[in-house]
């Protein structure tokens, strides 16, 4: 089945109100390169995190034609080979993938931790075997820096693609 383009992406502070998008986001599918699904407890942590990053990055719900909410996208402080950086990550509901909706927003993710300062490059870590989050990160003009092991969840490591950008 051909799947039809959509307008380009839309990026709207998280809220409240965008827990179910975080669960519809937990699916095996969604996760088979994060380690799998959490608990229904690990999701109402993460939401809060996500509503309490204040000036420690910013998590977005990716909008498309309109008000239809396909995903989620940010940007967090965190520590990467003994410096403080800027990390993305996002994830795009099965029914929109492949549509570029996912590079699209990691574009726009590149202009706001670029307006938020404090960090000069922007990373993203997706798994070395994700083809597609792979092909994310070249299309939105992220570098290749090589393969890294990662522990994600805690206890269970992966290998992982270390891309960036400058944001400067």
């Amino acid at each position: 089945m051909e799947r039809s383009p959509l307008a380009g992406p839309r990026l709207v502070p998280w809220a409240e109100g965008d827990f179910d998008l975080l669960v519809a986001c937990n699916s095996a599918e969604m996760t088979a390169h994060l380690g799998g699904p959490e608990t229904p407890e690990q999701l109402v942590s993460r939401h809060r995190r996500y509503l309490t990053l204040e000036d420690r990055g910013q998590m977005f719900r990716i909008e498309v034609d309109g008000d239809a909410a396909v995903g989620s996208i940010g940007y967090w402080e965190t520590s990467w080979q003994g410096a403080f950086i800027w990390e993305t990550g996002w994830s795009v509901l099965p029914a929109f993938q492949g549509r570029g909706i996912a590079a699209g927003a990691a574009r726009l993710i590149v202009e706001e931790a670029r307006a938020a300062g404090r960090h000069r490059r922007l990373y993203a870590f997706p798994s070395a075997d994700h083809a597609a989050s792979n092909g994310v990160c070249r299309k939105a003009g992220f570098t290749p820096g090589g393969e890294h092991d990662f522990e994600y969840p805690k206890g269970h490591w992966m290998r992982c693609n270390d891309w960036s950008v400058d944001l400067r």
